[in-house]
């Protein structure tokens, strides 16, 4: 690819993508009782062109969230991840695979409309309505960008055996995704320094594709397709039990994605009008580990980093990355007031118990001190 124009590369490919990915060229608009809809007018996507003077060597671990210069290029992001995050409707068309069996997209999603009439059978605790009282009145952490501290947590083979380490012998075969949840949501609810009765929750978003295809998602299928069940805990019998009890409650909160509850939340959508979900001492965690993001290739190699930018205050996503030291391992951008912060990196240490505080801050998460 040497003398060759990025740009003008990408433009293009872009431009034939968009022939079957025909509702991103369109534009977002809001119908009756909220409902996201995509008038697909062929105006295209937001294009820019531009030039760094700096090389990705010189960026190194800096690569992981939260991404440098995040502020001058925060706003571009947050638009065009709205776009993605929100195609919901628009033109339905069913494309089947090719002769030469490449998948083709598709928007086909007869499945997963509501009932006639809806009727909501599950209790969905992730969009329950709970008011702001004196109690819980700082559970909504706004985004007070100077008293925040926004940093990344590197979790390679040596911390996930370590986490492993404090499990039962029946449960150090769960998953990667359970136990770093698990770990991440007993932590951040210790730092907070809750009441003892105060009720937590942890939305798990998790795809209904593949195994969990049970409203038989069509391959190629790229519109909205996942839920998040709500796991429920008092602060504290969360955090004076052992990390089996959150794991336990992850579990029981992912048993509960049935077909009858993906069409219940269906419902619920229409009934109450698109709600958002509750951020009620709320900690929301999505996995994009699996999405292929650091596989692409545009033919000048593979990317150090692919994955959202950064974190809110109440919601956090797993990405791959290699570090400078050539290990791969999951990064974590975590969004906290700077106290609550400072309490939560000495709860997550008690957990890394195989390294030094020093090695943790120096090695595996170089940034830390600084930003501090």
């Amino acid at each position: 690819m040497k003398g060759k124009d990025p740009a003008n590369i990408i433009r293009e490919a872009l431009g034939e993508a968009l022939v079957f990915y025909y509702p991103f060229a369109g534009r977002i608009i809001q119908g009756p009782n909220r409902k996201l809809m995509v008038d697909c007018n062929g105006q295209g996507i937001l294009f820019i062109e531009a030039d760094a003077d700096i090389t990705i060597e010189q960026l190194g671990d800096s690569m992981q969230p939260p991404c440098p210069c995040i502020e001058d290029l925060l706003m571009m992001f947050l638009v065009l991840l709205f776009r993605i995050s929100k195609i919901l409707d628009g033109n339905c068309r069913n494309r089947k695979r090719s002769k030469n069996n490449i998948l083709i997209p598709c928007l086909a999603k007869g499945n997963l409309k509501c009932t006639r009439p809806p009727h909501v059978t599950h209790v969905h605790h992730e969009y329950e309505e709970i008011p702001i009282n004196d109690t819980n009145k700082n559970s909504v952490m706004t985004l007070d960008l100077p008293n925040m501290a926004h940093l990344s947590f590197f979790f390679g083979p040596r911390e996930m055996r370590s986490l492993r380490s404090h499990l039962p012998p029946h449960l150090r075969k769960c998953s990667t995704f359970e136990l770093l949840t698990a770990c991440l949501w007993k932590c951040r609810t210790i730092a907070l320094e809750l009441d003892p009765d105060e009720i937590v929750r942890l939305l798990c978003v998790i795809n209904l594709r593949g195994k969990q295809n049970q409203l038989k998602v069509p391959n190629g299928y790229y519109g909205n397709a996942f839920a998040f069940p709500a796991a429920l805990s008092t602060a504290g019998e969360l955090c004076k039990n052992p990390l089996e009890y959150a794991i336990e409650s992850i579990r029981k909160a992912k048993n509960l994605m049935s077909e009858e509850y993906i069409r219940s939340v269906a419902d619920l959508m229409v009934i109450k009008g698109r709600p958002h979900y509750t951020t009620v001492w709320n900690f929301l965690v999505a996995d994009t580990t699996w999405a292929g993001l650091v596989e692409v290739d545009f033919g000048w190699g593979k990317p150090l980093f692919g994955g959202p930018i950064g974190a809110l205050p109440y919601r956090s996503f797993f990405s791959r990355f290699k570090n400078s030291n050539g290990e791969y391992g999951i990064v974590v951008p975590i969004l906290l007031p700077r106290p609550v912060m400072k309490r939560f990196q000495d709860e997550l240490m008690k957990m890394i118990s195989e390294e030094s505080m020093d090695d943790f801050y120096n090695i595996r998460c170089p940034r830390i001190q600084s930003m501090l």
